[in-house]
């Protein structure tokens, strides 16, 4: 029985080993200086953590997998495959959910949480070239709206600094649930997705505008059973974003302050908001984007009497709304996936002139949406 033990462990310890010394790379999305995780050449990643007092640790990536304690006290696992793309992730350490320490932490999940990126073989257009750069401000103004102060990130295209005469469109960006104005210059990559459309003369130089997408009027409180934190939980963000960040940024920046040029686009819950937005106030807004999120048509319904009917007449919305752009990824759950097309299907009945997308091979995940905004931002403010 003593040699059967002895056996196993020296199994053991030669698979971590074996693991430990696989060949891989750093994550792009690693703290600075950190070799863990590792990203080997068929896309699974090896994990290694220490923590010596821990009693069982586990690298929960939508599926849990174990980890494997060696005897200096990390642990090790390898995972299977991964999908191309951003992921979010934990650390579970004896059933508590962390951010791993070697890791960047992202806002996601209605937390902070640790993240890593799957190279794509298609990933050049949101990788940091040598190009001109836009910069990414952080922008913090007081709501008369939700009595509280909030902060915009807001995208300057190259250039923005060295041409002071020069005005711009505006683009309102929108993140999704259980995520807030960071996800898009952190998780999205917008700025190099930008950037790299620009500097091909693909898009226009545009603001672009990140808001924070929870706004609650405290005069109309909302069921505190759904008041949790990276919810849907917001009762006025279509009037912030129209009587107060609007005003704001066209004070602030150097805007072309006329519908003709601002546009709005959101990924998931983003993407419902921004039809809500744009839908009621086609007096401010020409291009109309929805990744993964769209209007909100229950199964049956007619699109026609959405939005107090501004669909009715497609000749003249067509003539009004410059561009309307949907997309979802093929993989993303079914209730998703067939509200989003059954909106396109009912926008193409109706005679609604739009842009239709379908991400091959995505759920719902940044590499969709990432995908979306480098099609909808080549589109938009064009003659």
């Amino acid at each position: 029985m003593k040699k059967l033990i002895a056996f196993a462990a020296c199994v053991v310890s030669l698979s971590l080993n074996a693991q430990s010394q696989t060949t891989g790379v750093p994550a792009s999305t690693n703290i600075p200086g950190q070799k863990y995780p590792q990203l080997l050449p068929d896309n699974r990643v090896l994990f290694r953590v220490k923590a010596p007092e821990a009693q069982k640790v586990q690298i929960d990536l939508g599926k849990k997998y174990d980890m494997v304690k060696d005897t200096s006290g990390f642990w090790i696992t390898t995972t299977d495959p991964i999908p191309e793309g951003f992921h979010y992730y934990s650390l579970v350490v004896d059933g508590v959910s962390l951010c791993d320490p070697s890791s960047q932490t992202f806002y996601g999940m209605g937390r902070m949480a640790s993240g890593i990126d799957i190279p794509d073989k298609d990933m050049a257009y949101y990788q940091a070239r040598n190009v001109p750069h836009g910069q990414v401000r952080s922008v913090n103004y007081y709501s008369d709206i939700t009595k509280a102060w909030r902060r915009a990130n807001v995208y300057t295209p190259p250039g923005y600094d060295e041409t002071p005469k020069k005005r711009y469109p505006v683009l309102y960006l929108q993140h999704g649930s259980g995520e807030d104005e960071t996800g898009w210059p952190n998780q999205g990559k917008m700025d190099f997705i930008l950037d790299n459309l620009i500097a091909e003369g693909k898009a226009t130089p545009m603001i672009v505008v990140m808001e924070r997408g929870y706004a609650t009027d405290p005069a109309k409180p909302i069921s505190t059973s759904a008041n949790t934190p990276g919810t849907m939980t917001s009762n006025v963000f279509p009037d912030v974003l129209v009587k107060e960040v609007i005003p704001m940024i066209d004070k602030t920046f150097r805007t072309l302050a006329d519908r003709g040029n601002r546009a709005m686009a959101g990924l998931s819950m983003g993407g419902f908001q921004t039809f809500q937005t744009t839908m009621t106030n086609l007096d401010k807004f020409a291009y109309i984007g929805g990744f993964s999120g769209a209007g909100r048509l229950q199964a049956g319904g007619d699109v026609k009497q959405l939005y107090d009917g501004v669909l009715a007449d497609a000749a003249a919305f067509n003539k009004k709304v410059k561009v309307v752009y949907v997309s979802i990824g093929t993989k993303e759950p079914e209730r998703m996936y067939t509200g989003v097309k059954g909106f396109h299907e009912a926008l193409e009945k109706a005679g609604i002139r739009h842009v239709y997308y379908e991400s091959p091979g995505t759920s719902h995940e940044w590499q969709t949406w990432r995908r979306s905004l480098n099609q909808y931002a080549s589109l938009i403010f064009k003659n």
